[in-house]
């Protein structure tokens, strides 16, 4: 199967290759995030803005959104999120000049990365129907293009509502107001995408669709299980967690297809044993599970505590399941008919290994579990973690001190989004709370996610599309599939601070409009803005830009959906939208009356670090579902199917890389260097395969319903994966899964399980 590296972009698809390291952070990465925000910003606005970030009179780092604690380190702030800091306060622009010079066509042709290291956008620009390419265009004019598109559609069903986890809480109350003034609840977010499976899970289980731990319970634990995720790359300041955990004695299980650099030795730069010494080592026990195999393991968990349970009354917590729990038995039930040999088919682990681990949690009063995108982007994902709920609930790991479910988000405010009203489903009474406050009738009728958005502009049933932030085509599944849906509309519009791929993927019409970023001040009417955010564990806080606007024709997040809302509702609404944008304190005040944990928001808000929201599961062990209590469930286990020849592909983030945002060409943990396209595939597959270390391929995803997708011209790459795995990055891999290939109950992409063969480049 060897061939030649595609011609097209030799830099990009000819990367170098060296062994990974077993060590995440030290002098290495600090060196690393001072050139690329000194290449972005220059020596002092680095040093003013980096010594800015995440604190308590700073903002909010745009990079993650992994909490601070009360005490803040000078640079409080990660490789990714220095990265993260560098394209926004970059001071490249992109000018009028640069549309003039690049019609779209050639724009489409160019990589995310390329587009993205461009710069800032700077105005409004416009690309009118039958054009080549976007011209500049007054504010006044690009809300009237909006506002005449917006009234001309036959329903307000019509229009889709994107936002992205970057909005504030502020912009997205907005948001959702003006949408749900206009007459829908079409509000698709990136949660869609990632945690909709967790949300979903955490729900029916517990009453509440957040995490249920503070950062101080990381501290106090005595197990921590690290489940799908890869905190070195994508939350790189948990590291620092993990670390603190381990020196109060904590122990760490790791569950990953991939061994990662993070999780084996953490070298803390803010240290000097970080900077000069060896680090710390964080895993005690690596469990490299088959792709899709974390419900069986949990569940095999569960069937080895209640048989230990039988001898040993401290195993379970009886006390806990019969006060606060509902459906235990049937669970039980399930538990022991676990099936040993579907359950190491599944997981790929030794039953041994199994073992070990339940020695671990036995010898553990206190035990949080943490996952990311491993788990919530299958097929069976919300069952999944349904069944990490039953392992917690066994032992009584729920509304304990030091113990509890962690799903760790990415976005810096996605958790704060959906808080605002960020949901194409919300609860009849956040809609009831709006219609007091605001004197309208909301819309009743589910709106549209992200998946079935993409459906309905494919199929004609959405004709608008308005996107608050991120970069939604590159984002979206079946690439070829999202792109044609998208260029159906007959406006597109994305508020944006740089270029991505969805400004060039266009309906009949287009409009960006820049608006202002974290690091930047934000000066209304009333005065200096700030603006708030909710960190994964359910903090509020204020975020202040400092940095003078990158342009004088930017406007912020909030005062677009002001400006937008007063020209498409006019005289019929009656909420204060020029006020709202004049003093941001109006917009805090209302909150705090709709949505609840948010009363005296404003004074809470001024306290330094900013203020918990309430958990009633992790506050009280009260659980707000149906029964009343914490539901075990009983689901039946599942795992991915794979024939003979093909292996089971996950899509993952390179260490230069934020979702979609490019910062480089390096996965420095994972020894790649100068592109993107790569497969990493075991030794053993690749050579059962026919596929040497440095030939291309082309990936061929195949599905139930007999589809095929492919993506073109990978270097292989022969890796540590587990056996019968593969893993390749995103967004060049979003083109094998299928629009429909969805998380049951969640409708997530399934883009963690997808089955793969590996054809000769170019066949």
């Amino acid at each position: 199967m060897a061939g030649k590296p595609p011609a097209s972009d030799p830099v990009q698809d000819a990367p170098e290759v060296t062994p990974p390291p077993h060590a995440a952070a030290g002098l290495s990465a600090v060196g690393h995030s001072l050139r690329m925000a000194t290449r972005q910003m220059g020596v002092r606005r680095t040093a003013l803005t980096l010594l800015r970030v995440n604190q308590k009179e700073g903002f909010d780092c745009p990079g993650c959104a992994w909490p601070e604690g009360d005490e803040r380190h000078t640079a409080e702030f990660c490789e990714n999120g220095a990265k993260a800091v560098a394209e926004e306060a970059t001071l490249r622009r992109v000018t009028d000049e640069f549309f003039a010079a690049h019609p779209v066509a050639d724009l489409a042709e160019r990589s995310g990365y390329w587009l993205g290291q461009q710069g800032r956008l700077t105005r409004p620009m416009y690309l009118a129907e039958g054009a080549d390419r976007y011209e500049p265009v007054s504010w006044e004019r690009a809300f009237d293009i909006v506002a005449d598109e917006l009234r001309a559609l036959e329903s307000p069903d019509e229009a889709v509502f994107y936002t992205s986890g970057r909005t504030s809480n502020e912009a997205a109350f907005l948001y959702q107001l003006f949408a749900r003034e206009f007459g829908t609840n079409n509000l698709p977010d990136c949660s869609n995408m990632c945690h909709e499976s967790s949300g979903s899970a955490l729900t029916e289980t517990l009453g509440v669709g957040k995490g249920s731990v503070l950062l101080e319970d990381l501290h106090r634990a005595d197990l921590i299980i690290v489940a799908g995720q890869n905190p070195g790359t994508n939350h790189p300041r948990m590291l620092s967690a993990l670390e603190r955990a381990k020196a109060g004695g904590a122990r760490i299980i790791t569950v990953n297809p991939l061994p990662e650099a993070g999780l084996e030795r953490f070298k803390n730069p803010q240290t000097p044993r970080g900077l000069a010494g060896r680090g710390t080592a964080l895993t005690d026990l690596f469990l490299q599970i088959r792709l899709g195999g974390d419900q069986a393991l949990f569940r095999a968990l569960g069937r080895l505590i209640l048989e230990a349970g039988a001898t040993d009354e401290d195993a379970v917590d009886r006390e806990f399941i019969d006060r606060h729990t509902h459906g235990f038995e049937e669970y039980a039930a399930a538990a022991r008919a676990t099936d040993w040999d579907e359950t190491l088919r599944a997981t790929g682990l030794r039953r041994s290994e199994i073992e070990a681990a339940l020695r671990m949690v036995l010898g553990s009063r206190r035990v949080v579990v943490c996952w990311a995108m491993g788990l919530t982007q299958h097929k069976h994902s919300v069952p999944t973690i349904r069944e990490v709920v039953n392992f917690l609930l066994l032992r009584g790991n729920i509304g304990r001190p030091g113990a509890g479910v962690c799903p760790v988000r990415g976005h810096s405010n996605v958790q704060g989004d959906r808080t605002m009203g960020i949901f194409e489903r919300p609860a009849p009474a956040f809609l009831d709370a709006l219609e007091r406050e605001f004197g309208f009738a909301p819309p009743r009728h589910h709106g549209l996610d992200v998946v079935r958005s993409i459906r309905a502009l494919r199929d004609g049933g959405a004709k608008v599309f308005f996107a608050m932030g991120g970069n939604f085509v590159s984002a979206s599944p079946d690439t070829a599939v999202t792109e044609a849906a998208v260029r159906r509309a007959r406006l597109t519009v994305h508020v944006s601070t740089k270029l991505n791929r969805s400004h060039v993927v266009t309906g009949a019409r287009a409009l960006i409009l820049p608006t202002l970023g974290r690091t930047e001040r934000d000066t209304q009417a009333a005065g200096d803005q700030f603006v708030t955010v909710e960190d994964s564990m359910g903090m509020v806080h204020a975020s202040r830009g400092r940095l003078e606007p990158a342009s004088p024709h930017l406007l912020s997040e909030t005062a677009i959906v002001c400006r937008l809302a007063r020209r498409v509702l006019g005289t019929a609404s009656r909420t204060p939208w020029e006020e709202f944008e004049r003093d941001y304190r109006l917009i805090r005040e209302r909150v705090s009356r709709v949505v609840p944990g948010f009363e005296d928001f404003e004074a809470k808000v001024a306290r330094p670090g900013g203020f918990t929201l309430p958990h009633a599961p992790r506050d009280s062990r009260s659980f707000p579902t149906a029964t009343g209590k914490a539901n075990f469930t009983a689901a039946p286990v599942e795992h991915p199917e794979v024939p003979e020849g093909r292996l089971l592909l996950q899509t993952l983030r390179s260490h230069d890389q934020y979702n979609t945002t490019v910062y480089g060409l390096d996965d420095r943990y994972r020894g790649i260097k100068g592109g993107r396209r790569v497969v990493l595939v075991h030794p053993d597959d690749a050579t059962a395969l026919g596929l040497p270390d440095g030939s291309y391929t082309d990936l061929v995803s195949e599905w139930r319903d007999g589809t095929e997708r492919r993506a073109p011209g990978f270097r292989v790459v022969h890796y540590p994966t587990a056996r019968g795995c593969a893993a390749a990055y995103y967004p060049e891999t979003n083109v094998l899964v299928p629009l429909d290939s969805t998380a049951d109950t969640s409708n997530t992409p399934a883009s963690k399980s997808v089955v793969v063969r590996l054809e000769p480049a170019g066949a």
